[in-house]
């Protein structure tokens, strides 16, 4: 049997024998019309083909269920992770995720936080380009909705939620420097307040330790494709012969994995074994890093806790009451857990 054809909220109302306001709470909240009136509604919706346009009933409140996540690159796996976790946590707090990716770009980023603006979003969980963003860009958002960072943050009273970088730091290069030669870190351009941090974390750790600290890697370049930025500094380095150390700190799991590549392109054994050339560890533990050749050592970020501390706190500035916005943590870093496999 064809389902009956309905194209207005009004018209559904009608058929159903309920009023327009009934109708508009159920599709807000089922639960708030009484049991006899909820099962007319879903009766009248299995036998027709009417569904609601949410996404135009949203643009009409003055604040909708819409929730941005802006993240700079949605294809690096940290990223991709923490969307993922947190999408599912949004939707099941009733609201529904708006992802942008600036792709690394200040422009876009700053048109990312204007799409935001006129789609009315209730509120956004950001991981800002950081040191590249357009100065005030976030300011002009935070005057109009709610904003939490993650990962890193821009300067001010917004809410942050992100790693211990000089605690988890630390514990790679206290477990490098105990199970085998003191590492050279190998970092990459600072593109936000990590790099940084990890960088001052492993000078200060090496210098407690007794050794000489040894950094290389260009950090002028503004660029997200650590990848290859590993792979083509660590081939030049091992055809010029200037390997630092025979282990090597990458400031993410990213820089590894190309660092990892070129040792192998050039015949390197990569391990922590007896015969192995180079020991090679870095930092995230993002989920293709047990999958590397041998297995990456490295420092596991709390992506549970950070993601669900991020929405936690966004829902708790939604709140309208000002006795809980009083309450709201503006700073919570959750500590690293050190990941032992084969590369290190």
């Amino acid at each position: 049997m064809d389902k009956m054809t309905i194209k207005t909220m009004d018209d559904f109302a009608r058929s159903c024998g309920v009023s327009r306001p009934t109708l508009s709470r159920y599709f807000d909240s089922p639960s708030s019309v009484k049991p006899v009136t909820r099962k007319r509604i879903e009766d009248a919706l299995s036998a027709s083909d009417y569904r609601p346009n949410l996404y135009a009933r949203n643009l009409n409140r003055k604040r909708t269920r819409n929730i941005g996540i802006l993240v700079p690159v949605i294809t690096d796996p940290f990223y991709a992770e923490m969307v993922n976790r947190l999408e599912l946590l949004v939707r099941g707090e009733g609201y529904w995720p708006i992802v942008i990716s600036s792709h690394g770009l200040p422009d876009l980023e700053a048109e990312a936080v204007n799409t935001l603006l006129s789609l009315k979003a209730a509120g956004a969980i950001i991981a800002p380009l950081g040191l590249a963003s357009e100065p005030g860009i976030f300011e002009k958002l935070r005057e109009s909705i709610p904003i939490v960072y993650f990962d890193t943050f821009i300067e001010g009273n917004t809410p942050f939620i992100g790693n211990n970088n000089a605690q988890s730091v630390a514990t790679i290069v206290d477990y490098l420097c105990r199970s085998g030669a003191p590492p050279a870190y190998f970092d990459i351009p600072h593109v936000n307040h990590n790099s940084g941090e990890r960088l001052a974390s492993y000078l200060a750790t090496m210098e407690s330790l007794g050794f000489e600290p040894v950094v290389v890697g260009d950090t002028e370049s503004y660029s997200w494709n650590f990848e290859h930025m590993g792979y083509e500094q660590t081939d030049a380095m091992i055809t010029a012969g200037t390997l630092p150390a025979t282990t090597i700190l990458c400031a993410n799991d990213r820089l590894a994995f190309g660092a990892m590549a070129a040792a192998h392109a050039r015949g390197l054994r990569v391990g922590r074994r007896s015969d192995s050339d180079l020991r090679i560890a870095a930092h995230d533990d993002h989920p293709l890093s047990r999958y590397t050749c041998p297995p990456l050592t490295t420092m596991a970020q709390d992506f549970t806790s950070m993601a669900r501390s991020s929405v936690d706190t966004l829902l708790s500035m939604l709140d309208e009451s000002d006795d809980c916005a009083q309450v709201i943590a503006r700073r919570i870093i959750f500590d690293g857990t050190l990941v032992m496999r084969q590369s290190a």
